[in-house]
């Protein structure tokens, strides 16, 4: 789906097409050049000619080049710079942006002249609506995301207790710093007045992330530290610091600006892009700017309005939100796996789309048995042993999984790691479970709505498989209702688990046609039993005897438009008929049973009703069930830029077909492990 981008200020109309430029370490690289070709630059290496630009990187030591030779030919200079929300590791450490300033004016950190940033906000109105409510969502979203320009801090660790003073530090020579006039003596006088300024009061230094992982060095080092004053340079949440601080003091690090996001009034020696607009306490203020903005404004024109951002997944420009949860989707998989994992009960076949998922930043262990496991421990929730002491992430396919059957060995988009227990056991809590009863986040609502439109629209389901419809009969006066029943597989984990009673399909059908006696019933049988690789076939007259009809090669999505009910033990396809707005009764406890959506004439367990001191529980609607199951909970991996995504990538591929298939091998290999899983340890 084509998305349309923030309009951009009337900069972009002064930069030229071609910029060219003298620096080595631009044709290196891609990312860089994609994105300017995206936003319609051509870039070259060499001299310029008439109607040609000059790009340098910000004011690097290397920029003088550029401008010396812009300034010989009378050609615009446009400098590159990073946006303020990167990557997960600085770009000394190798990772490229998320987003590009473009700015034929200055640099935003550079006061002495205009920059692209500094005219948006003092010039944009900056008083559109939904401009404000998009920035306002923002901030929200990176507080609760824990996201900052550079993210390789650890949420997991405690900040100090609270009721200090956070100084922060950056690295030695920075162009910023530089363009503020900074130097050692700025930074010692920095500490020195903040000390003055909170007598008795611990002072934190944070130590700037490339300082931490020795890139370059800082301002301050040991010998700042003393009594009531801490180096702090272990990755602890920016945010959480910002939490626990009662005074932040800068010189012109990029921490001050979230400090104003997380409601302080920072003191700010130099004069980066955020100071001068009544939102900080500044030394020497910038003369030039006297206009007083709010966070939202100074957010919208810094975040959504200056820079051009990039999916590198769609290899397009897109808008900050989807640049936001393309950042999300990277740093949960980096959260999650950077101290590594050990796997275990998995597959043969699946174990290079594991190694995609959770391998990237330390490969995965493959062991046998739960001693041998160092890190984390990855299991197949269905071979998780019942003795299991230890805790583990269990693993299972998302809801949004492929284009054909996992059985064929198709590799799923999606994948859950689920601490607690699993979505399709209802014995016991879940992650899901959990997310479900938690308040939505910020932002949440919005982009769940857009999904379920989305699911909507290109009908998509679990698997995605092909077929053709007949033609169900017509509707007659005595059948008031079109009602499918979902086959399943009569010995997956989610009716052994699952299921009440009634375990069987014959039995779910019968059930449907005594609680029905009028409707037209549908009967498809589950695709893996359908393919023969999956043990729950029903034979035609058995289930003819309650069905009007047996729905064979029928693809799920076309079936749910025509339909007006869907009665099921525990099959996925009750959560989408959900999706599609259609009634849904249960006669098991599927992870969508229990919440007020459904009709549940099964057992659903007493948590999801009410709370242990007997209130009831919140009712959660189709919104909130949609973000926590197919948004907080599953991680997907894109196979066409090989890389963490979020749904909505996984989303366009299901829906465009352009997904590497595994082949036909994989039919072949499917059937011989249906037939010889059993005593063919080759596959566990």
């Amino acid at each position: 789906m084509a998305v349309e981008r923030d309009p951009k200020p009337e900069a972009a109309a002064e930069i030229p097409r071609r910029l060219c430029h003298q620096n080595l370490s631009f044709l290196r690289d891609r990312r860089l050049k994609r994105m300017l070709s995206l936003a319609g630059h051509e870039m070259r290496f060499g001299l310029p000619r008439a109607g040609d630009g000059v790009a340098v990187w910000g004011a690097s030591p290397t920029a003088w080049r550029g401008e010396r030779l812009a300034g010989a030919r009378s050609l615009p200079l446009v400098r590159l710079e990073d946006a303020f929300l990167r990557s997960i590791r600085p770009g000394r450490m190798g990772d490229a942006p998320l987003g590009l300033l473009i700015d034929p004016y200055g640099v935003h950190f550079d006061p002495a002249r205009e920059s692209l940033t500094e005219r948006i906000l003092s010039r944009d109105p900056l008083d559109n609506s939904n401009l404000l409510a998009r920035a306002k969502d923002g901030i929200s979203r990176l507080r609760h995301l824990d996201l900052s320009k550079y993210n390789l801090h650890d949420p997991s660790l405690p900040p100090p207790p609270p009721g200090y003073v956070l100084v922060v530090d950056q690295t030695l020579g920075d162009a910023s710093v530089r363009a503020s006039g900074g130097d050692q003596a700025l930074f010692d006088e920095m500490l020195e007045a903040a000390r003055a300024d909170w007598p008795g009061t611990p002072v934190v230094i944070k130590t700037h992330p490339e300082t931490a992982h020795g890139l370059r060095p800082g301002h301050y080092g040991p010998r700042h530290a003393g009594p009531g004053v801490t180096l702090l340079d272990a990755p602890v949440s920016p945010w959480a610091l910002l939490e626990g601080a009662v005074a932040v003091y800068t010189v012109s690090s990029q921490l001050g600006f979230e400090a104003i996001l997380a409601g302080h009034r920072p003191r700010v020696w130099g004069q980066p892009f955020y100071a001068g607009w009544g939102l900080t306490g500044d030394r020497t203020p910038p003369p030039r700017r006297t206009r007083s903005l709010t966070r939202a404004q100074i957010f919208a024109g810094a975040m959504i309005l200056a820079p051009v951002w990039y999916d590198p997944c769609r290899d397009r420009l897109c808008s900050f939100e989807e640049a936001l949860d393309q950042l999300e989707a990277e740093t949960r998989a980096f959260r999650q796996d950077r101290h590594g994992h050990s796997a275990m009960g998995m597959r043969l076949w699946k174990r290079s789309r594991l190694q995609a998922f959770f391998g990237d930043e330390k490969p995965l262990r493959f062991i046998d048995t739960p001693e041998q496991a160092k890190g984390s421990l990855l299991i197949w929730a269905g071979k998780e042993p019942a003795d299991l002491a230890r805790p583990a992430l269990r693993v299972e396919d998302g809801f949004l999984r492929s284009r054909g059957l996992g059985a064929e060995l198709v590799p799923p988009l999606s994948l859950v790691a689920d601490d607690l227990g699993i979505y399709y056991d209802p014995t016991r809590p879940s992650r899901l479970e959990a997310l479900i009863l938690s308040p939505l986040p910020p932002g949440g609502r919005v982009r769940a709505e857009r999904l379920i439109g989305r699911l909507r629209e290109a009908n998509l389901t679990k698997y995605n498989l092909e077929g053709v419809l007949s033609s169900l009969p017509a509707r007659e006066d005595h059948h008031n209702s079109y009602i499918l029943v979902p086959g399943q597989v009569e010995d997956d984990a989610s009716i052994l688990k699952g299921a009440g009673a009634l375990r069987t399909n014959l039995d779910l059908l019968r059930a449907a046609r005594e609680a029905s006696p009028e409707a037209a019933i549908f009967y498809k049988p589950h695709p893996d039993v359908e393919a023969g690789l999956r043990p729950g076939a029903l034979a035609e007259a058995d289930a003819l005897r309650y069905a009007d009809m047996i729905l064979t090669d029928a693809p799920m999505a076309a079936v749910l438009g025509q339909v007006d009910e869907v009665w099921t033990l525990t099959s996925l396809t009750g959560f989408e008929a959900l999706i599609r707005g259609k009634r849904v009764t249960t006669l098991g406890a599927p992870f969508y049973a229990g919440w007020g959506l459904t009709r549940d004439l099964g057992e659903i367990p007493p948590r999801r009703l009410r709370r242990e001191d007997g209130s009831l529980q919140p009712r959660p609607d189709l919104a909130h069930l949609v973000h926590a199951a197919l948004i907080a909970y599953p991680r997907y991996w894109d196979p066409v830029s090989r890389r963490p995504c979020p749904p909505e990538v996984a989303l366009d591929r299901l829906a465009s077909g352009t997904i590497p298939h595994p082949g036909r091998l994989n039919r072949l290999v499917s059937k011989l492990q249906g037939r010889f899983a059993g005593y063919a340890r080759f596959w566990r």
